[in-house]
Parts: C-alpha cells; sequence; structure tokens
C-alpha cells in the first residue's frame, strides 16, 4: 500500500513538473496502449504487455499512469476533444451554408479518425456501450461530447430537410444515422496509408448521402 501511495505521488510531481522526457514516454505508452486496444481490445490487454513493447516492467509503467482505464482515457480525451471542438467551430461559421457544414462536419470526423488513429476506433469498436453506461464523471464527459456531435448532425439535416435543400419522405433521425453508419463503420477496414485516404473516403461518402437525399 505505501509503495502505490509512493507511486503514485511520484507520477503526480512529475506531471506537475512536466518534464520533455517524462511526457514523451507518456505519449509512447498512449500510442503502444491504442494500437493494443484496437487489435486485442481493452478487457484482454494488460499493462504489462504495453510496458513491455514500450521497454518498461509493469512496475514502471505506473510512475506514468495509474491504470488501464486511465491510459484508455488519455488516449480517447485528446481525439475527442480536438474532433468535438472542430465540429463546433464548423457548425457556428455563419459564412458557410448548412449543406457546407454538413460537408465538413463529415470531413473533420473522418479526419479525426485519420489522425488520431486507432485512439477514437477504440471507442467505436467496443468501448462505446460501456462507456455510455459509466456514470463516472469522465464517462458522461465523453458521451456529452459524442451526443454534441450527433445533434450537430441532426440539426443540420433537419435544416435541409426543412429548406427543400433535401428530401423529406425519409426520416431525419433514419438519414442522420446513415452519415453516423458509414463514419463508424470504418473502424473495421480503415488505416492510415491504405488503399484509400481520409479526405477520398468522405468524399465518397458525401457523394453516396448528398446523391441519396437529393430532393426528387
Amino acid at each position: 500500500m505505501a509503495t502505490t501511495s509512493n507511486i503514485s505521488k511520484r507520477r503526480k510531481s512529475a506531471l506537475e513538473e512536466g518534464s520533455a522526457d517524462y511526457l514523451a514516454k507518456r505519449a509512447e505508452l498512449v500510442e503502444i496502449a491504442g494500437r493494443q486496444f484496437k487489435v486485442h481490445g481493452f478487457k484482454a490487454t494488460t499493462l504489462a504487455e504495453i510496458g513491455h513493447k514500450a521497454g518498461l516492467d509493469r512496475a514502471t509503467v505506473y510512475y506514468y499512469f495509474g491504470s488501464k482505464e486511465e491510459l484508455f482515457r488519455e488516449c480517447l480525451r485528446v481525439g475527442v476533444e480536438a474532433n468535438i471542438a472542430a465540429c463546433e467551430a464548423i457548425f457556428a461559421d455563419k459564412t458557410l451554408e448548412p449543406a457546407q457544414k454538413l460537408r465538413s462536419v463529415i470531413t473533420q470526423l473522418m479526419s479525426a479518425y485519420d489522425q488520431y488513429y486507432p485512439h477514437m476506433y477504440v471507442y467505436i469498436q467496443e468501448e462505446m456501450s460501456r462507456i455510455t453506461s459509466e456514470k463516472s464523471a469522465w464517462a458522461q464527459r465523453i458521451v456529452t461530447k459524442t451526443r454534441t456531435f450527433e445533434r450537430i448532425v441532426l440539426s443540420l439535416i433537419s435544416e435541409l430537410i426543412s429548406s427543400g435543400e433535401m428530401r423529406s419522405d425519409i426520416a431525419v433521425s433514419v438519414a442522420a444515422n446513415a452519415v453516423f453508419g458509414m463514419l463508424n463503420w470504418t473502424h473495421r477496414w480503415y488505416q492510415p496509408g491504405g488503399a484509400h485516404s481520409a479526405p477520398e473516403i468522405s468524399d465518397a461518402f458525401c457523394e453516396i448521402f448528398f446523391s441519396g437525399m437529393q430532393k426528387r
């Protein structure tokens, strides 16, 4: 117990000090953890495996992160927060028409999946339901950010249907779920540097969606 407490104090002190070496090793652990979570899943991945790939024993990993859950949270935090902030800025941009905003939001999420690969996909892949059911402040904050993205897409589609720019015979919720489905399912097949780039994929998704929702 005393050893655990001592490591916790050292970790807190190192974080406050924020040396370049310490932060670099934390970033390395986050990157390794993201890859391990993506391949093996959160439950099957161990801190010992993550530490081994970083050249650290399990005990030393605790100097950087207090638990596997803390590592997972850090994997998600940066990507989710950056993506939502970008989507909110697009939504608030008065120089863009609703259709331009929706295209930009779709492009932004696909770009985030690429930039923060594979961390955001871990959330989509298997942990979304677990986080949604959690009552912790962190989990609720992530859920709130996810709901913000969903509300933005729903609002833009609703506006486009109301203005007559999109067909009205398809429910807003169904159309929005088509967008979410296309984007989120990429966790099963997309990899940065693969046959199709993130911009190419988002352009194709926009073409499919906007053509399908075109008023007839």
